[in-house]
């Protein structure tokens, strides 16, 4: 069967997601995760788009990006990040073959039902991503996250997050969006029934 083909219209966010080789906790490492940090850093140093958001698990990673009219396909831009972190985990490590499991998958934010909800949702399901594997209980205090980008004006990211419009709609000031934005966070923990 053909893989469907994908869609890399401009301008649009995607919510694009890959599990590392035979779902090995190959990311769980420290080591693994900055180096991933590291070739996002340097693809948005070779590439215009916004990185909305991230979360780096130990066996797959979510990426919230935003393509630009002027800037790369999703394609493009996940080929060189897959790609460079494939190359260079393997040169540190003097390890050989691959490292992902399959293509990555995507959803097309703004081709859902409700796509401010779904984003605004969806920022907090990957935050709770780590409470749900038992890794760590509070989103917050969870290291390779972007949750706290849209929770603290002065947060320091170690990548340039760029807050998604369907945020800033939220409110005049920061204050007003995160109270806002901090229902979805009780809304996703009564539906999930977590606490910390």
């Amino acid at each position: 069967m053909a893989r469907p083909t994908r869609v890399t219209i401009k301008g649009l966010t995607h919510h694009v997601f890959s599990r590392c080789i035979e779902k090995r906790t190959i990311l769980l490492d420290e080591f693994a995760s900055e180096l991933l940090l590291d070739v996002i850093r340097r693809a948005q140093e070779k590439y215009d788009f916004e990185l909305i958001a991230y979360q780096i698990m130990d066996n797959h990673f979510h990426f919230i990006i935003r393509t630009l009219e002027e800037g790369p396909t999703i394609s493009r831009i996940m080929q060189y990040i897959k790609a460079r972190f494939s190359e260079r985990f393997n040169r540190l490590t003097d390890r050989t073959g691959p490292l992902w499991n399959e293509r990555f998958k995507d959803i097309i934010v703004e081709k859902t039902d409700n796509p401010q909800g779904y984003l605004l949702w969806l920022l907090w399901y990957l935050a709770f991503n780590p409470a749900r594997k038992s890794i760590q209980c509070d989103p917050r205090s969870y290291r390779y996250s972007s949750i706290n980008c849209y929770l603290d004006e002065n947060h320091k990211s170690p990548v340039r997050i760029t807050l998604h419009s369907y945020f800033i709609l939220l409110g005049k000031s920061f204050k007003e969006r995160v109270d806002s934005f901090l229902w979805y966070e009780k809304a996703y923990r009564s539906r999930w029934s977590i606490s910390f």
